[in-house]
């Protein structure tokens, strides 16, 4: 009798499957041109070469979530996971390209080769750090992952540009509201596969209704051409600087360290638990998806942890759905006026669904953490403590103002904060003095069981 398949390797009808993978694309699109569309002006760039950078950064994440889906020899998770521009090297490339113009595109471009190269040859060694991530540290992170994503849904609800005049308007709320309201009643009403993509249709229900009150920009659906290209290195051969190389490497660190925490949670909301050599895989294809996306002028790429919360919400669990949309993605780097498609829902309508998503992402880390023995005062302490401590850059962006700025790249993101709290934490109350056992990867009381074999 042949073995049944795993929900993660099946393959679905292609109806299905296409609708699926499009609406993981319309849960990250925002999140993929969000970075190219604030390093471009700020480094200097024209607003055509902005926009070649937003359709190139479409390209590398297609790229690069296909790498992380399906995989090639030990490169590739190979769960649904999701990989596009991470965010925590907005900041850094723009203080490479602080006075620098168009100049400083091939100085970022090549501080992330060489980050990313070494990040390839350093994840197997971040892989075998898995038993430090027992579900004392994975629930704690997976929460604030959740809780650090809300801000965003919140900015797009009031419109995204703090500066316009009607940013917080009573009717940017209202239709992140009512897009909310519909997600929630279409969740409710439906059955089957309608219900998995509920969040896709509300946000086509939203993007319907925003029409007659004109918050739906077409201009750049008119605009935009058909085909193009992203021509490999556009700005120029990469350079390469220590101080942009070392910023960058920072940033590689972080994005590995929640990309570890994406991983597992990942592993535990579809059945399949993340071991080292998954962990491995998932972040060599982070690492060389980050070195190969400057090729074709992209940034550095990570997971997307709001597409963790659409896996645990659609109940879809099947890897070729995301690649899927990856493949999705490619050609929306191909062909501006289908990335313009997705471009015309407005951050309202975003904003809305993005309260749902991303709360997911939060409740998933609240369910874990009940597997964590919190009758224990310690691992109780752990958390309470590493929340908290990941909870700053939230609750005060400004209170580590004083800091360098270098060391910003860190403080300023509390996933990885909270992330380095709760293993520094665990390891002191769970490891570092407790009584000799089998090492590796901790059970929910944070102690050790064996590490399966490879």
């Amino acid at each position: 009798m042949p073995r049944e398949k795993h929900p993660v390797d099946e393959t679905l009808p292609p109806l299905k499957m296409f609708t699926s993978g499009l609406q993981h694309v319309a849960a990250m699109y925002a999140g993929v041109v969000a970075p190219p569309m604030i390093v471009g002006p700020a480094v200097g760039l024209s607003a055509r070469d902005t926009a070649f950078l937003m359709g190139a950064s479409l390209f590398t994440a297609g790229l690069a979530t296909l790498l992380q889906t399906l995989g090639v020899w030990r490169i590739g998770a190979k769960l649904p996971f999701v990989n596009g521009v991470s965010f925590a090297g907005v900041t850094p490339m723009i203080a490479i390209g602080k006075d620098r113009g168009a100049d400083a595109i091939p100085i970022i471009f090549g501080a992330i080769i060489v980050a990313g190269l070494l990040g390839f040859l350093a994840a197997p060694y971040f892989g075998k750090l898995v038993r430090f991530f027992p579900p004392v540290v994975t629930g704690t992170v997976i929460t604030l992952i959740g809780i650090s994503l809300l801000p965003v849904a919140f900015n797009w609800s009031q419109g995204g540009n703090r500066t316009a005049t009607d940013y917080g308007s009573v009717q940017n709320i209202g239709m992140a509201a009512g897009t909310l309201l519909a997600v929630l009643l279409l969740r409710r009403l439906l059955r089957g596969f309608l219900q998995q993509i509920s969040i896709l249709l509300g946000l086509v229900v939203g993007t319907l209704a925003a029409v007659p009150l004109g918050m739906v920009d077409t201009d750049a659906l008119r605009t935009a051409g058909l085909v193009g290209f992203p021509t490999p290195f556009h700005f120029g051969a990469p350079q390469f600087q220590v101080a942009a190389i070392v910023s960058m490497c920072i940033v590689m660190l972080v994005c590995m360290t929640e990309s570890t925490a994406d991983i597992l949670a990942l592993g535990r909301i579809v059945d399949r638990p993340a071991d080292a050599r998954t962990i491995e895989g998932g972040l060599r294809a982070d690492a060389l998806g980050s070195a190969l996306s400057p090729l074709f002028n992209g940034f550095m790429c990570s997971a997307f942890a709001q597409n963790i919360g659409l896996v645990a919400m659609t109940k879809v669990r099947s890897r070729f759905v995301v690649a899927a949309g990856g493949g999705i993605l490619i050609l929306l780097g191909l062909c501006p006026a289908a990335a313009s498609v997705i471009g015309v829902v407005p951050l309202p309508v975003l904003g809305g669904a993005g309260i749902v998503l991303f709360g997911s992402v939060a409740a998933s880390g609240i369910q874990t953490l009940a597997g964590a023995a919190m009758e224990r005062g310690e691992n109780a302490l752990i958390v309470a403590a590493s929340v908290g401590v990941g909870l700053i850059p939230i609750a005060a962006p400004d209170f580590y103002h004083a800091f360098p700025k270098d060391l910003l790249v860190v403080l300023d993101s509390g996933i990885s904060t909270g992330c380095v709290a709760a293993i520094l934490l665990n390891l002191a109350f769970n490891h570092l003095g407790a009584r000799r056992g089998t090492a590796a990867s901790a059970t929910a009381d944070g102690r050790a069981e064996p590490v399966p074999a490879h």
